[in-house]
């Protein structure tokens, strides 16, 4: 399957074990000298309008995608760690 840019940035990037939506695709990291997409880029949420910056971006690796869709991207994020956009925070603060 082939895709553009501009169709990976209208997919929303979902998380398969939690089932969080992480948001969607902003950047793609390029390696140019192998010519092969590396990872997706979900920019961070702004605080306070912008004026104190932003949270972090979100890298989800290639090998990490486990299907692009028409409307949406599945991942499975390796770490233990869930990304969302407002907070990080572990699987186990969950169930507590």
């Amino acid at each position: 399957m082939k895709c553009t840019l501009t169709a990976l940035k209208n997919k929303e990037v979902i998380d398969v074990e939690t089932g969080l939506r992480l948001g969607y695709v902003d950047d793609v990291e390029i390696d140019t000298e192998n010519e092969k997409v590396v990872s997706l880029i979900i920019f961070g949420r702004s605080r306070v309008f912008g004026v104190m910056g932003r949270e972090e971006d979100i890298v989800i690796r290639c090998p990490d995608i486990s299907l692009i869709g028409e409307d949406t991207i599945l991942v499975r994020q390796k770490n233990e760690s869930v990304y969302t956009k407002s907070r990080t925070f572990t699987i186990e603060n969950l169930l507590k």
